[in-house]
């Protein structure tokens, strides 16, 4: 098949992007709940399902995709900043960013459907010893993630040429430019700049709070509780405040939704009362929305009410 062309567009107040940053629109307790990882080295333009739209073997691509569905592994294609289709070393990698078992795995592939049968379970390949860094600039999903992503791709300041990576559709295209740091699953969004303060703080072993949107993995309330209360008790240190426990206080799929959540401080237990509620105003939440919608806003105090 022919694969499309990458979109041409430019970035102005038309964009999701540009409007979710003039509203103020906050990135919190947005993260995937994948924490298992595929990652497939493929150059070339993505369509809007980057897997059956690009340069991989149609014919591995839906069994690829059910096998993914079937392990609970998201899928993401990959692909190095400023690549050419001769660049493509048929590299691929699992990573898990489940707490305790944290890691990345890089191997080669002779074809796409080797893809099939290879373990994902990090018993083959080279274990990364750095991180590796993720952006969205999947422009034939929203256009927003390659006017902003692209940019940030070239210019993140990572330690090594293959530790930056241009991803396939992250999620929360309003929040461009979009990183995830694997293997620990931190999503971050609307990172501005070259993303030097993100990087930096990587190597230190802690969490850029500015533009964290919360860790793969974790419910919503939970994310929203851990960022507030990094925020409150200064703990950016990548493995503070796991959360050991999420009690919903409202049924479920009332408007106005609470939770206790309870995190693992270093002094003790940390609660936190966690509320969610639908903004105020509905708005077209992506480039290509035809309807507005409501999002969802966060509200957290530490403490249990109770």
């Amino acid at each position: 098949m022919t694969a499309p062309s990458r979109p041409t567009a430019r970035l102005d107040e038309s964009r999701c992007s540009v409007r979710a940053l003039a509203r103020g629109d906050s990135p919190v307790a947005t993260a995937s709940p994948a924490q298992r990882w595929l990652l497939i080295e493929q150059p070339g333009p993505w369509g809007r399902d980057a897997l059956t739209e690009s340069r991989f073997d149609q014919t591995v691509a839906p069994l690829l995709a059910r096998r993914s569905r079937a392990e609970n592994v998201r899928l993401l294609l990959v692909r190095q900043p400023g690549e050419r289709l001769a660049d493509s070393g048929r590299r691929w990698a699992y990573a898990d960013s489940r707490p305790g078992r944290e890691g990345l795995w890089w191997s080669v592939r002779a074809s796409d459907a080797d893809l099939l049968t290879a373990p994902w379970d990090g018993s083959v390949g080279e274990r990364a010893d750095r991180p590796v860094y993720l952006v969205c600039t999947h422009g034939g999903h929203d256009a927003c993630c390659a006017l902003r992503g692209r940019p940030l791709a070239r210019e993140l300041p990572a330690p090594g040429p293959a530790d930056v990576w241009e991803c396939s559709h992250l999620g929360g295209d309003r929040f461009a430019a979009n990183v995830v740091v694997l293997p620990y699953g931190f999503y971050y969004g609307q990172v501005p700049d070259d993303g030097a303060d993100l990087v930096h703080a990587h190597e230190r072993g802690q969490v850029a709070l500015p533009w964290l949107r919360g860790r793969a993995g974790v419910p919503p309330p939970g994310q929203a509780a851990q960022h507030h209360a990094r925020g409150e008790l200064g703990l950016l240190g990548l493995d503070d405040l796991p959360v050991s426990s999420v009690r919903p206080t409202t049924a479920p799929g009332a408007e106005v939704e609470r939770w206790i959540v309870t995190m693992a401080g270093p002094d003790g237990q940390v609660v936190a009362s966690v509320e969610s509620r639908p903004s105020s105003v509905a708005e077209l939440l992506t480039c290509r929305a035809t309807h507005p919608a409501h999002s969802r806003t966060w509200h957290v105090s530490l403490g249990d009410p109770a």
